[in-house]
């Protein structure tokens, strides 16, 4: 390395040291000039943690590793090879991480990515692959939170779930092109036969091949589990005390004023940037203050804005995802450009498919009751959340079962 590339090495290193403790010191000096919006800042990210997300989280994240362990992962891995690998470029086990991460939402899709990972059943290429795209909100913050939560029309939620997930399809078809020539994982071998035997076979040989005892596994997930939902509600906590501060001192108001300018450069509502600007910090601030603008801003707008901040995920997120793939050698970039892409996607499909969507939707009289419900609604309803949840994974995995028979089939039928 030569002197000029080593001293060039030296300042940029210098600069993100002193960018890094200015910013932490910056936040400091807020705290103690704004103690009590900080200390009431940290107990709303705390109740919303305990009563959201933790009740709603810790179960998938447990089984979800009990699953990893009885060697599920392996089975779907030779069973859904035929349709993940053509598609995304990933190997059948990802169908795991997809199925939950789309249904639990943000961020087991990163924490399963990164066990795959961790076992070698993903390359580095593979993994980053696959985290852009099953690392997203999931069903029950989309309907739950912002459609019936802050709209108040469950209809809401099928124009922001169908755009949503439409657009994160195809930011994982996009990024099957991600580093076409990086490493492959091989096929999981399970020897011959019918896939399904094959695939039954190889969750077996998984099975013992990991050695634990029941007890050991339960309580390895649970240990697991909840580290990783502790991790998260630091997370989160953190972030609202971060945003309550920047609103303090209104920095959040001068960001605004300068998207709106920008907004109205390109011909759109300016008014959104008082939404956009704090959704980039944190969704569901973000969504909630579209959803409260006045009635002159047309509703697809406001939509709009909502499934590009929904689909930007917001830098909580962004944090907990990059602290869950730190453990292994996958990137943070290529999800951050991912994330990108996905709130552009869901901008513009949402303002190109509203009149063909609230079209369709207004001559729905009956809306199923759950999409009634709302997370603020009590412990009793999450029974039902989950139920529904586990019910939408497994639907989602028997789709892409009978897709990949389909595959399957049709390659041995070719001459």
């Amino acid at each position: 390395m030569s002197l000029t590339n080593l001293r060039k090495r030296i300042n940029r290193s210098h600069t993100t040291t002193m960018l890094f403790s200015g910013c932490a010191m910056f936040l400091v000096a807020s705290v103690i000039v704004y103690p009590e919006e900080a200390f009431k800042a940290s107990l709303k990210g705390l109740s919303i943690w305990w009563e959201v997300l933790l009740p709603a989280q810790l179960p998938f994240f447990i089984i979800a590793e009990l699953l990893i362990g009885f060697g599920v992962v392996h089975f779907l891995g030779v069973l859904l090879e035929p349709f993940m690998r053509p598609i995304f470029r990933v190997p059948g086990s990802g169908s795991f991480v997809m199925a939950v991460g789309l249904t639990s939402g943000n961020p087991i899709g990163a924490k399963l990515t990164s066990r795959l990972r961790e076992q070698g059943l993903i390359s580095r290429t593979e993994g980053e692959r696959l985290v852009s795209f099953t690392s997203t909100a999931g069903p029950l913050f989309m309907f739950g939170t912002v459609a019936v939560g802050f709209f108040h029309d469950a209809k809401v939620g099928i124009i922001l779930a169908s755009v949503h997930y439409l657009s994160n399809f195809l930011v994982g078809f996009l990024m099957r092109f991600h580093e076409p020539d990086g490493p492959t994982t091989p096929a999981i071998q399970s020897g011959k036969g019918f896939i399904l035997v094959r695939a039954l076979r190889a969750m077996h040989r998984a099975r013992i091949g990991d050695g634990r005892t029941l007890g050991q596994l339960l309580s390895d997930a649970v240990v697991s589990s909840v580290n990783t939902c502790l991790m998260i509600g630091g997370f989160l906590v953190f972030f609202s005390v971060m945003i309550s501060m920047l609103t303090v001192i209104h920095l959040t108001d001068w960001l605004a004023s300068f998207m709106a300018a920008l907004l109205h450069l390109i011909g759109l509502p300016a008014i959104l940037g008082q939404g956009i600007v704090p959704g980039l910090l944190e969704i569901t601030l973000g969504a909630q203050a579209i959803s409260v603008m006045p009635s002159h801003v047309p509703l697809r707008y406001q939509l709009a804005a909502c499934n590009a901040i929904i689909a930007w995920s917001g830098l909580s997120i962004h944090a907990q995802v990059a602290s869950l793939l730190s453990r292994t050698d996958i990137r943070y970039l290529p999800y951050l450009l991912a994330r990108v892409l996905h709130g552009m996607l869901a901008f513009l499909l949402t303002l190109a498919l509203w009149d063909p969507l609230e079209k369709q939707l207004s001559r729905m009289l009956i809306i199923p009751a759950f999409l009634h419900l709302s997370p603020q609604s009590g412990w009793g309803l999450w029974w039902m959340y989950l139920i529904g949840l586990g019910w939408l994974a497994f639907i989602s995995l028997l789709v892409m079962g009978c897709c990949s028979f389909l595959i399957h089939w049709f390659r041995r039928a070719k001459p």
